[in-house]
């Protein structure tokens, strides 16, 4: 096998939702404020699970619907930067409960780029020949990390997961990754400490995208060898509304679907990709098959994207 392709997707949110108008009781906020800035009306939030639990309910559907069992899948890895257990990790214990008998398990944090991150390294371990089949998975629960008198953090997060099956294949359905990170802005996003509370620089973090992230997103198209204009699907991290439609508007890509799960589902850092990615898909609105960007971006600052095809 020369590649690998993405067969199956799945995603999870926990079943409360919290709209702008329940945070206006408990911060000084209202429903026109937040959606001015950021976009966002409503967000889930996870009471009593955990980030192995979001983990394990989006890999166990997108297990399900690759039609795969459990014991053919050799690696699993999970991006988060919200897990609290250091060991076992997450994606072991995401393994132990969906019978995964012996896999390689590891997590990833690049905080939002992290699902990228997570597939280019389970891209290349096929292509290595390390692994066959793989569970790539993003899962955070954000809430953990907020402090819910602070305005410009608490009105952003939400929790969630989205989760990937990916396995060898003849041609890639997987595109070759772009990656890096600019550390010396690394101090714009934080999440530090044993009791940890995210802060963030939201124009240093505004700026930075908005100008850095769609040269490297047409990065990632020319190393797939596809033009912009033929993408039919745009799924940058869900960071904010304006953000998203400040990438889309500069990368040339007139007809592609463009993710705005946000809205929805606020931000949920690594999750937030593939989330975004398994709703176009289970709504029929990405085909089989079609060229899809993408692009993550955030804490660290780390950013990684690739070109994939829809299972």
């Amino acid at each position: 096998m020369t590649g690998s392709r993405i067969v199956a997707l799945g995603h999870y949110q926990p079943p409360k939702v919290l709209t702008n108008d329940d945070l206006a009781k408990l911060v000084d906020t209202d429903d026109e404020w937040i959606r001015s800035r950021v976009g966002i009306r409503t967000r889930h939030i996870a009471e009593g699970e955990s980030v192995a639990d979001l983990a394990f309910r989006a890999a166990e559907k997108a297990l399900a619907t690759s039609g795969f069992d459990a014991s053919t899948i050799d690696l699993v890895t999970v991006a988060t930067c919200t897990a609290i257990d250091r060991s076992p990790n997450t994606a072991a214990q995401v393994a132990a409960r969906l019978g995964i008998a012996a896999p390689a398990a590891y997590d990833i944090n690049t905080v939002c780029s992290g699902f990228s991150y997570a597939l280019a390294t389970a891209d290349h371990a096929i292509r290595a020949g390390a692994a066959t089949r793989a569970l790539v998975i993003g899962a955070e629960k954000m809430t953990d990390v907020l402090d819910w008198t602070d305005r410009s953090t608490c009105v952003i997060f939400g929790d969630g997961a989205g989760a990937a099956v990916v396995e060898a294949s003849e041609e890639a359905g997987i595109g070759p990754v772009v990656w890096g990170s600019d550390p010396s802005k690394g101090d714009a996003v934080r999440i530090d400490g044993w009791d940890p509370t995210i802060s963030q620089q939201g124009q240093a973090v505004f700026r930075w995208a908005t100008t850095q992230i769609a040269p490297l997103a047409l990065q990632a198209c020319e190393k797939a060898g596809i033009a912009p204009a033929d993408l039919e699907g745009f799924v940058p991290h869900q960071a904010n509304l304006r953000i998203i439609d400040a990438i889309a508007a500069k990368i040339g890509a007139p007809d592609a679907v463009v993710a705005r799960d946000v809205v929805d589902s606020g931000n949920t850092s690594a999750a937030s990709i593939p989330l975004a990615l398994s709703k176009l898909v289970e709504r029929g609105e990405l085909r089989s098959g079609a060229p899809v960007l993408l692009i993550g971006f955030g804490g660290g600052l780390a950013y990684a994207g690739q070109v994939v095809r829809c299972p």
